[in-house]
């Protein structure tokens, strides 16, 4: 009883309380679905009522094998890594050198070019999506600028299923390399300027800096873009909804878009898009997993 009364204490009574509404909240609107969606993958629901309908059977993994047969799944799948690549190793880089090029004052204008480089991350993506969807045309500004310097250049970007991607590629990279450029600069300011002036009279190169002090010192927060960078690029939906709505013959599709086709296009088949629904949040735990099994393989400090 005394080991009761001792655990039931006010502060555990306030971390209750305080913890308690946002986890019931997670659960809510979180966990849940996520739960609800994979038992819904598993059996033959195409509609109606769900907890009251007699004619819901359990088929096991049978929309999770007509997944990976069909090959728009594939064709989605590619195109999410590939923005994830993009995401992880294009965004995350510019945006730490535009920071540290910022906080180290290698530039004037710094405010400027801070303003200018995070601006795209404020509009909203619908309007990015159909202003970038207008420049990449084949009357658009793009097709203009080429053929200054290629006569009678046309251009089939978005007719080409090689090639239609790209200008999607380009886009994601311009467009959320300032929130990566900001988490950086946030975090380089908490660096004591003492140890860089400390190296620097030591001897230390910029380059050493970089790479002993600067680069360690961030390790965590790396790891902590990657994840955002990751989940971001297999939420990816809006942007490419509205430059290509996963056109050429589903060619730019990716697994949201691959997921909503699915689920509300032609003939709807729920299970399946539940099926997607879940091969995503695991791709997501395990790519996430990688990324924190790499930071503690090589180390590092917040």
């Amino acid at each position: 009883m005394k080991r009761v009364i001792q655990w039931w204490t006010e502060e555990r009574r306030a971390y209750l309380l305080l913890v308690l509404p946002a986890v019931a909240v997670y659960w809510a609107v979180m966990a849940f679905p996520t739960v609800f969606s994979f038992a819904l993958s598993l059996t033959n629901y195409n509609g109606g009522p769900v907890f009251s309908n007699p004619n819901i059977k359990f088929v096991g993994f049978e929309h999770y094998l007509r997944m990976f047969r069909d090959q728009y799944f594939w064709i989605s799948l590619k195109n999410n890594t590939l923005i994830i690549l993009v995401s992880v190793f294009g965004q995350i880089p510019l945006g730490f050198l535009f920071a540290y090029v910022i906080h180290r004052k290698l530039v004037k204008f710094r405010g400027f070019f801070q303003t200018i480089i995070y601006l795209p991350c404020v509009i909203s993506t619908i309007i990015v999506g159909r202003l970038w969807r207008s420049f990449f045309s084949p009357y658009g500004p793009f097709t203009e600028f080429m053929q200054k310097f290629q006569p009678g250049w046309e251009n089939e970007l978005f007719f080409d299923p090689k090639l239609a991607i790209v200008p999607v590629l380009f886009v994601i990279l311009w467009m959320y390399t300032g929130t990566y450029m900001i988490i950086f600069l946030a975090n380089l300011q908490k660096i004591d300027p003492a140890l860089i002036e400390a190296a620097r009279i030591d001897g230390a190169t910029e380059w050493q800096v970089l790479t002993r002090i600067m680069l360690p010192s961030l390790s965590g927060v790396i790891v902590t873009a990657s994840i955002l960078a990751i989940s971001g690029s297999l939420k990816s939906f809006d942007l490419l909804f509205a430059m290509t709505a996963g056109n050429p013959a589903r060619r730019t599709s990716v697994l949201a878009l691959y997921m909503y086709d699915t689920a509300f296009k032609h003939s709807p088949k729920y299970p399946l898009a539940n099926a997607i629904s879940v091969f995503m949040v695991m791709l997501s735990l395990v790519l996430i997993l990688l990324v924190k099994l790499t930071e503690a393989k090589f180390g590092g400090r917040e």
